[in-house]
C-alpha cells in the first residue's frame, strides 16, 4: 500500500511537470547577450516569436491597432530566411512586427533602453502606442530611451515598422538581389529585423560610448568616454584584470563628453593572431561611492602602422592570408542560425589555412568580431556599398551617416586591422569615397583605410591600395604579380594619369581564385572547372604562389569562405559541410611568404623625365587622332607598311562605358572588336625606361612595327602603368615607327586609350 502510495505521488508528480514544461516559453533564438563588449547586468533578450504582417502600403494606423497582424514571426530571422517561419521571398515594402513584454521587476535601473542591433532599412518604434523614434540604415545597431512609455508593472507592447525599397537605387543593399530571384553575384535579401532586440537598463547618466586607443607604446590604454544624462557629482572609473587580478585603475570625475582616462599597463601581453590576448575592463559610474551605471567590457593591446609600403602588427610583417567571408547561410540568409554557427565559420576558415577575413558587402554581428578576438582572426570591416545609385545625391547623407556608426561600433575590436568602406563601385562615388575615407580617417586614426577595393581608385593619397584579378592561370598570375610588378618600382609616372605604376604604399591582391568546383546545374564559379580534385588543389596552390612570393604584397584574398546560392566557388559548401581535403589549402597557403621574410620598409625612388610619343586623354594636345577600324583587317595589321588609308580616324579614349568615363570617350565604340595604328617619330634612342599607360576593356594587344610588346587578356576598368622597356627597345627604330592595338570585348563596357612614353633618369 504505502509502495502504490509512492508511486502514485511520483506519477503525478512527473505528470504536472510535463505539463509546464509543454507550456513554458521556449527558449528564444539567439539568447547570447549580442554586444560582449559592451554588456550591463540588465538585460532581457526579445528574440522569439511576434506578430507580424507586411504590405506594399504605409498602413501606420491599422497596424498600431489591436489584431491587425496575421502571422508570426520568429525574430531576428528575417522573413525570407526559412528560420522566420515564413520563408518569403517576394519583394514588399513595409514590415511590421509586434509583441508584448514585462520588465523584470527585479530590476532597479532608473532607465530602460530599448535595443534593435540591425532592421533592414528604416525603422520606426512605438511603445504602448507612442512613437519613440526612427532609425536610417539597415546595417547597423539603435537604441531608444522607452523609460516614459514604458509601465514598469504589467506588460507594454513593442511596435517595430521597417520600410525596405530594395530595387530603388536609395539603399546600400551589399549583395542583395534587385529581382525577384538569385542571379548572378546577388542573392536572397533581407527585409526588416535580422539581429537581436533586447531590453537594457541604465542608470540616470549612463555611459552611451566608449573608444579604447592602445596607443603608440602599447602601456598606455587611453579611454575617451561619452555620457547621457546629468554629471555633477559623478567619477567614471575604469579597471583592467588579466585573469581575474586587476593590472590597471584610472578615474577621473565626469563631465558630459569626451572623458579621458589613461590605464597604465606594466608589462603589456600584445593581442596577435599566434597570441590573441585580451583583457578584461570595466567601466562605471559612481555617485558617493553608489554605482550609477556599470557596463563590462574588453580590449586588446595592439598596433596596426604602415612604414613605407608594409602593414605591421605589433612591428611584425604579418602576410594576411584572407578569405572572402560574404556571412550568409542557407536557413538564416544574413543571421547566423547559432553564435556557434559564427565561431565555426571562422574555424573553418583556419583550418583550411587563412588567418582572418574580409567581411565582405556586410556589417557583421557584433558576436563574429568577439570571436575574432578571442581567436586572433584578422578582419577587414566593410559597407554593402552595391545597390546605391552613385549619381543620385540622395544616397549620399544615408550612407555616411550609417557608415560613421559601423566604425562606432565596431572600432574597438583589437581583430580589425583596417576599413574598406566601398567595393567595386563607378567613378559617380569618387567623391562620396575621398569625403568618407577623409572622415574615417579622422574618426579612427589607428587603422589604414581603403578607398574603394578593386576599381575606382581617385585619392591622391592613397595609404593602401589593391586589386582583383581572377586569371585562372597559375603562370600568367605569377609572371604578372611577381615577374612583371617587380620591374614597375623605379617608374615614376606623371600625376596628370593618375597611376605611380606600382603602388609605393601597401598592396594586396584582395579579390582572386574563386575556382568552381562541385557545380550545380544553374550554378557558377569563376573561369574553367578543374578537371580532377589534384587540378584544382595544383591550380590553388599555384595561385596562391603569386602574392606569397611577391615580398612587395602584404596579403592575399581568396574568394570564397563558402559557396552562397548558385555562386559555388567557395572552400565549403554552402551549409558548411566540407568540399575538399583542407590540408592541401592549408599547405599551400601556410608557407612563409616573401613579404614576412623580406618586407618593404623602404623603397627605391627614381624620378624619370618622359617624353610623350603617343599621347593618351590625360596628355591634352599631346593625344593625337587614331586611325581605327571596326571590320577585321585581316592578315599583317600589325604590320608598319599596312595600309590603313581607308581606316576612319578618331580621338581616344574610344568606348562606350558608363559611370565617370563615359564623358571622356571622345570616339563612340560599341562593338566587339576595334583596331588602332598611330605612327610617331623618335630621333634617337636615347632613354632608360619605356612605359605604356593604358586603360583597356576588355583584352588588349600593342604591336611596335609589327613586334608584339604588351598583352593582357580581362580588364583594368582604370589607368595603369606597364614596363615595356625590353619589348619597347627591342623593336624601335629610327625615324618612323608604328604602334598597334587591337582591343576586343566579351562583356560590359568597351573602353581603350593609351600611352606611349620613354624617359631618362634624372
Amino acid at each position: 500500500m504505502q509502495y502504490g502510495l509512492l508511486l502514485l505521488l511520483a506519477t503525478m508528480f512527473l505528470f504536472v511537470m510535463c505539463v509546464q514544461a509543454a507550456h513554458a516559453s521556449p527558449a528564444p533564438p539567439r539568447p547570447e547577450h549580442p554586444r560582449p563588449d559592451c554588456v550591463r547586468a540588465e538585460w532581457v533578450n526579445l528574440n522569439g516569436e511576434w506578430d507580424f504582417a507586411e504590405s506594399d502600403e504605409d498602413e501606420t494606423a491599422r497596424f498600431l491597432e489591436t489584431g491587425a497582424y496575421p502571422d508570426r514571426i520568429l525574430v531576428p530571422f528575417c522573413r525570407e530566411s526559412a528560420l522566420s517561419g515564413l520563408q518569403r521571398k517576394g519583394f514588399v515594402k513595409n514590415v511590421w512586427y509586434r509583441r508584448t513584454f514585462t520588465v523584470p521587476p527585479a530590476w532597479r535601473s532608473p532607465r530602460i533602453r530599448l535595443h534593435v542591433g540591425a532592421c533592414d532599412w528604416e525603422s520606426r518604434v512605438w511603445i504602448n502606442g507612442e512613437y519613440v523614434g526612427k532609425h536610417v540604415g539597415g546595417n547597423t545597431p539603435f537604441a531608444f530611451d522607452i523609460t516614459p512609455h514604458v509601465q514598469r508593472a504589467g506588460e507594454n507592447t513593442v511596435v517595430i515598422h521597417a520600410f525596405d525599397d530594395t530595387a530603388s537605387g536609395l539603399q546600400p543593399l551589399g549583395k542583395q538581389s534587385i529581382k525577384g530571384e538569385s542571379f548572378g553575384i546577388f542573392y536572397t535579401p533581407t527585409t526588416g529585423i535580422w539581429q537581436t532586440v533586447w531590453l537594457e537598463g541604465v542608470g540616470n547618466t549612463f555611459i552611451r560610448e566608449f573608444r579604447v586607443d592602445t596607443g603608440p607604446d602599447l602601456r598606455h590604454i587611453v579611454l575617451g568616454v561619452d555620457l547621457d544624462g546629468p554629471t555633477e557629482g559623478l567619477v567614471l572609473q575604469a579597471e583592467a584584470r588579466d585573469n581575474g587580478q586587476s593590472v590597471a585603475v584610472a578615474e577621473t570625475r565626469a563631465v558630459w563628453r569626451d572623458n579621458r582616462l589613461v590605464l597604465t599597463l606594466e608589462a603589456p601581453r600584445l593581442w596577435s593572431p599566434r597570441d590573441p590576448h585580451l583583457y578584461d575592463m570595466t567601466l562605471r559610474l559612481t555617485r558617493d561611492g553608489a554605482v550609477v551605471d556599470e557596463v563590462q567590457s574588453y580590449f586588446g593591446v595592439r598596433r596596426v602602422s604602415i612604414e613605407s609600403a608594409a602593414i605591421l602588427i605589433n612591428g611584425e610583417a604579418i602576410f594576411q592570408r584572407l578569405v572572402l567571408d560574404q556571412g550568409f547561410y542557407p536557413d538564416g540568409v544574413w543571421t547566423a542560425p547559432s553564435d556557434d554557427a559564427l565561431k565555426r565559420d571562422i574555424d573553418l576558415s583556419m583550418a583550411a589555412g587563412f588567418n582572418g577575413a574580409r567581411l565582405h558587402q556586410k556589417v557583421f554581428e557584433p558576436r563574429l568580431l568577439y570571436w575574432a578576438d578571442k581567436l586572433g582572426y584578422l578582419l577587414w570591416g566593410e559597407y554593402p556599398s552595391f545597390g546605391a545609385n552613385y549619381a543620385n545625391p540622395a544616397v549620399n547623407a544615408p550612407i555616411v551617416q550609417e557608415w560613421v556608426e559601423v566604425v562606432a561600433r565596431d572600432r574597438n575590436h583589437p581583430s580589425i586591422i583596417g576599413w574598406c568602406p566601398f567595393n567595386e563601385t563607378p567613378g559617380d562615388a569618387r567623391v562620396l569615397q575621398a569625403a568618407v575615407v577623409t572622415m574615417t580617417r579622422r574618426l579612427d586614426p589607428s587603422r589604414p583605410v581603403i578607398e574603394t577595393s578593386g576599381w575606382t581608385h581617385m585619392l591622391e593619397d592613397p595609404e593602401v591600395l589593391d586589386v582583383h584579378d581572377y586569371d585562372q592561370n597559375p603562370e600568367s598570375f605569377h609572371r604578372r604579380w611577381v615577374e612583371d610588378y617587380g620591374k614597375l618600382f623605379d617608374l615614376s609616372l606623371p600625376r596628370r594619369y593618375g597611376v605611380t605604376s606600382a603602388p609605393r604604399v601597401p598592396f594586396m591582391i584582395s579579390e582572386y581564385g574563386g575556382i568552381g568546383w562541385a557545380l550545380d546545374k544553374e550554378a557558377w564559379g569563376y573561369g574553367n572547372t578543374p578537371e580532377s580534385l589534384d587540378a584544382f588543389y595544383e591550380r590553388f596552390a599555384g595561385l596562391a604562389a603569386a602574392p606569397l612570393d611577391n615580398r612587395h604584397l602584404f596579403g592575399l584574398c581568396y574568394t570564397q569562405l563558402t559557396n552562397v546560392e548558385q555562386e559555388q566557388n567557395g572552400v565549403y559548401m554552402y551549409d558548411r559541410s566540407p568540399k575538399f581535403d583542407v590540408a592541401p589549402l592549408h599547405k599551400a597557403l601556410t608557407r612563409k611568404a616573401a613579404y614576412e621574410e623580406d618586407p618593404p620598409l623602404s623603397l627605391p625612388i627614381a624620378a624619370h623625365d618622359w617624353t610623350v610619343f603617343v599621347g593618351a586623354h590625360a596628355d591634352g594636345d599631346l593625344a593625337r587622332p587614331w586611325r581605327y577600324t571596326t571590320d577585321d583587317p585581316g592578315a599583317g595589321w600589325e604590320q608598319a607598311a599596312f595600309d590603313d588609308g581607308g581606316w576612319k580616324t578618331g580621338l581616344a579614349p574610344f568606348g562606350h562605358k558608363g559611370g565617370a568615363w563615359m564623358p571622356m570617350i571622345r570616339t563612340k565604340w560599341t562593338g566587339k572588336d576595334i583596331w588602332l595604328r598611330q605612327r610617331f617619330t623618335l630621333d634617337a634612342a636615347d632613354f632608360d625606361r619605356a612605359a605604356l599607360v593604358i586603360h583597356y576593356d576588355d583584352a588588349t594587344e600593342a604591336y611596335l612595327n609589327g613586334a608584339l610588346i604588351w598583352r593582357q587578356d580581362r580588364w583594368n576598368d582604370r589607368y595603369d602603368g606597364f614596363d615595356v622597356t625590353e619589348a619597347f627597345r627591342a623593336a624601335v627604330r629610327t625615324g618612323v615607327n608604328t604602334l598597334c592595338v587591337h582591343t576586343w570585348q566579351d562583356r560590359g563596357g568597351q573602353f581603350i586609350d593609351l600611352a606611349l612614353l620613354t624617359g631618362r633618369k634624372r
